[in-house]
């Protein structure tokens, strides 16, 4: 019969010193006490693998951290797994990686996970909005929530608040966004069904909304108010820069100088920055050139067109003209993205072909084939209806008395 192990006590393990040579006590049931010269002591398990029956060890902690106590109800509990003929450190291995798991399932990791491929197809600006719209609204009540636990009744109830707000198009938008998240999720293996498919059906529809904008016969009264706001010289060549290219907000904040060439007289935005994720090639009407001829001249060597007042190696933010606009009265009447409605109402009304001035809008055709040889012949023509909105632009401005000499970009500020 095997000789029981003589039991230790914390007494005896808080007196014990090893001087030389390290040595091995045991407690029974696999628990031993490793000491150690340089003052270590340190409890294992050792034990027999249940199928292969090689030794091994297993560390349990370090005493006193760990207490001769714990360490005795560690070492049963894996007593307990190798008479379920269940490895323990293989347990732990198993364990170790479900905690990762549910951790790296959470919302908000998936939803970062998510974003990190997203932001390859959509423009920086969308990508931070996306992001902030989930932070505001959803990650308060389910971001620490793992996506094998969001349902659509738990999806509901965050948005019902906003719903409840009036903000219709949030709530269609956040519907959109948490689908595209869980379906992510599902093709990644996070979880085997999206549950809040349909969830958008729970909620009344937005009506449809364009952009706030002004017909072209008060673009006039707009110019006047502009030339008379007190405004940063480099975000007056901002707005008018917008106005005279029509493009996005984004596209003209982030502009780069390796973008335009003067000579060519063109402004090239490469395919990352474009909301259809497609090169445009804006015709820069000579108008434009002594712009931006202008605007290097007062923005101490940036490679951004427009940089920020605070850092020249940042643009100005794609909200700046919109912030401008407000302060100028224009709350609820006009955003910098009405800019382009502005214009395509005018050049239509010209006269000027409808799919010049789409092109010019950087709308994508629906029938690929007509939309790449659009896009190969119409540069030549765009330039010709661009130098016509420009001189509209300078009309507008002449009628109002205001200075046609880069009229926004030179004016002084207060």
């Amino acid at each position: 019969m095997p000789k029981s192990a003589t039991r230790l006590s914390h007494t005896q393990i808080a007196g014990l010193v090893c001087k030389n040579k390290e040595q091995l006590l045991t407690d029974g049931n696999g628990l031993t006490l490793r000491i150690r010269p340089n003052g270590s002591k340190v409890f294992y398990f050792q034990y027999s693998h249940p199928l292969t029956k090689k030794r091994s060890k297993l560390q349990i902690g370090k005493f006193p951290h760990c207490s001769l106590k714990q360490a005795r109800k560690t070492a049963l509990d894996y007593k307990d797994l190798l008479e379920q003929k269940i490895d323990p450190k293989s347990y732990l291995a198993q364990q170790k990686e479900k905690a990762l798991n549910k951790e790296n399932y959470l919302l908000t990791n998936v939803v970062e996970e998510w974003l990190e491929v997203k932001k390859y197809s959509i423009t920086k600006d969308y990508a931070h909005d996306i992001l902030r719209s989930l932070q505001l609204h959803v990650f308060p009540s389910l971001g620490k929530v793992p996506t094998s636990k969001i349902t659509a009744p738990k999806i509901i109830s965050v948005l019902r608040v906003v719903e409840a707000k009036g903000n219709l198009e949030t709530v269609k938008r956040l519907c959109q966004r948490l689908n595209e998240v869980m379906d992510y999720a599902v093709n990644t293996g996070k979880i085997f069904s999206n549950p809040i498919s349909k969830v958008h059906v729970a909620f009344k529809k937005p009506k449809a909304q364009n952009m706030k904008s002004i017909p072209p016969s008060e673009l006039p009264e707009l110019l006047q108010t502009i030339s008379m706001a007190s405004l940063n010289k480099v975000t007056r060549c901002l707005i008018e820069f917008q106005l005279h290219t029509i493009v996005r907000p984004s596209e003209a904040s982030n502009s780069l100088w390796e973008e335009i060439d003067l000579e060519q007289k063109t402004w090239t935005i490469p395919a990352n920055r474009m909301k259809r994720k497609r090169e445009h090639v804006v015709p820069l009407s000579e108008y434009c050139v002594e712009l931006l001829l202008f605007t290097k001249s007062i923005t101490r060597g940036s490679p951004y067109v427009f940089p920020s007042p605070t850092n020249n190696f940042k643009p100005l933010n794609s909200q700046t003209v919109n912030a401008a606009l407000k302060r100028m009265g224009y709350q609820g009447k006009l955003v910098s993205h009405g800019f382009r409605s502005i214009a395509s109402t005018a050049l239509n009304e010209e006269g000027f072909d409808f799919n010049l001035v789409e092109s010019a809008l950087a709308h994508v055709d629906s029938n690929q084939t007509r939309a790449a040889y659009n896009r190969a012949t119409y540069l030549e023509r765009r330039r010709e209806m661009m130098n016509w909105w420009s001189s509209y632009v300078l009309s507008c401005s002449i009628s109002n008395k205001t200075t046609t000499n880069v009229q926004l970009g030179r004016h002084e500020t207060t």
